[in-house]
């Protein structure tokens, strides 16, 4: 169902994969929008019990879309330095495929804000309680279970030509 990486030398581990998950900031999420025409929004997000969290108002593009088609993709760029000598770039990144949901379990939705919070915020994890009592009813929590994850690094990279 999903396609296999042409460059398998580039190719990323699942254990690697999920390392740039757990520290990585901010995604690009695409969905189905509009007229069928891709939407691809940055988000911030969480890497938490093997799934991605991340939240947002009540209402809007990106709930519309996974309402209409709960498959989306989120794609999560590590390293992108440019090498100016090669003319090449040296990355890596992470592409994943999923189902999305909203959350609608008060336990979990609030589970899933503090360890949101407690990554972005950690200097001040001792206020994170009163913020999300403070904003749980204007927000949405969204849940993607992992359907398909790959990542690919540059060729630098596999050859240790750089570090």
């Amino acid at each position: 169902m999903f396609r296999d990486m042409r460059r398998k030398r580039q190719l990323l581990s699942e254990e690697e994969c999920k390392k740039i998950l757990e520290r990585g900031k901010t995604a690009v999420l695409g969905v189905l929008g509009d007229d069928d025409y891709p939407y691809t929004v940055p988000i911030n997000y969480v890497y938490y019990n093997e799934k991605i969290y991340f939240h947002c108002a009540k209402e809007g593009h990106k709930l519309d879309a996974i309402k209409r088609n709960s498959k989306v993709s989120l794609c999560i760029v590590d390293r992108d330095d440019i090498l100016q000598s090669k003319y090449t770039t040296i990355f890596k990144s992470v592409i994943l495929f999923g189902r999305a949901r909203t959350i609608n379990d008060e336990k979990l939705m609030r589970e899933a804000l503090t360890v949101f919070a407690e990554k972005y915020c950690p200097d001040f994890k001792e206020g994170i309680p009163a913020e999300i009592d403070r904003e749980f009813s204007a927000t949405c929590v969204v849940e993607i279970d992992i359907e398909h994850i790959s990542g690919k690094q540059g060729i630098e990279l596999v050859r240790g030509d750089v570090i």
